[in-house]
């Protein structure tokens, strides 16, 4: 497969060391690109979730794949979410090309692209709805796994893949309701600072749209997630595009990466 070469990559929502990952599926896509950035949107690591049971090596080679990029030259940026916000107090920590933020501005062609998870928006995660948050996203997990299982027999029988998740968010009107008013939210405050675009994750809804209010307009995306959708933002010759996974562009199995030593890798880092 030709290499994709954009120069900016957003991706988010990708839930390591949980059964609904598709880290294989993301290690492809890694694999395919050399951007000049990558820019890691939040819930890379489900901290929340964290079980000593399971990390799979598959997991483990998609940080791998991340810290050699890093080490071959790509501006790594790390911006935390809530599912690994034990990051959040290593903020603007800084080593060779990787960085943790909370928050980040890039400029873009003369641009100014406002970019954070935005679980900002999100009471869920205060308090004590945030170990409430916490029993559902367990629940997601099992619904997620449940899915694949049966996506992988629908695909035996010759059946279109079905989501159950992706269903019932558009079937009820608080979940619609509430994926309409994050990207207002976030739309109206980047207007306020003057941003052009406004980049989210967070919600697992791939998105790229302008937004128009009384103060003026901004574009707003979000990433999507490695769970679900399978989706990517990428910016290249100006412009902002979605990338969708498709197993067909990936012929090789991702269990061919090399074996390289994590820590290293992150000695690679700490020199470069």
């Amino acid at each position: 497969m030709e290499e994709n070469s954009p120069e900016i990559v957003v991706i988010s929502d990708v839930h390591l060391g949980t059964y609904g990952c598709h880290a294989q599926e993301l290690l492809k896509y890694i694999k395919s690109i050399r951007p000049h950035t990558l820019i890691l949107n939040g819930d890379i690591i489900d901290i929340w979730n964290f079980s000593k049971s399971y990390f799979p090596s598959s997991h483990m080679n998609v940080i791998r794949a991340i810290l050699k990029m890093a080490v071959k030259g790509t501006k790594v940026i790390y911006i935390t979410g809530n599912h690994d916000d034990l990051l959040r107090q290593y903020s603007d920590l800084e080593i060779g090309n990787f960085q943790i933020v909370d928050k980040f501005v890039l400029e873009l062609d003369g641009q100014k692209a406002w970019i954070f998870h935005g679980d900002v928006f999100d009471n869920m995660t205060q308090g004590f709805a945030r170990i409430l948050a916490k029993l559902g996203g367990k629940g997601y997990d099992i619904l997620i796994v449940l899915n694949r299982l049966l996506n992988w027999f629908l695909k035996k029988i010759g059946k279109n893949k079905k989501s159950f998740s992706k269903a019932i968010k558009d079937s009820v009107k608080k979940a619609v309701s509430w994926v309409s008013n994050f990207e207002l939210i976030a739309a109206q405050l980047a207007i306020e600072k003057k941003y052009d675009y406004v980049v989210c994750g967070h919600i697992h809804k791939q998105q790229i749209r302008t937004i128009t209010t009384e103060k003026g307009s901004v574009i707003y995306l979000n990433s999507g997630d490695w769970v679900e959708n399978l989706t990517a933002l990428e910016y290249k010759n100006g412009s902002w595009s979605i990338y969708q996974y498709d197993e067909n562009n990936f012929p090789i199995d991702s269990s061919e990466i090399e074996k390289i030593d994590v820590y290293n890798l992150i000695n690679k880092i700490i020199a470069s």
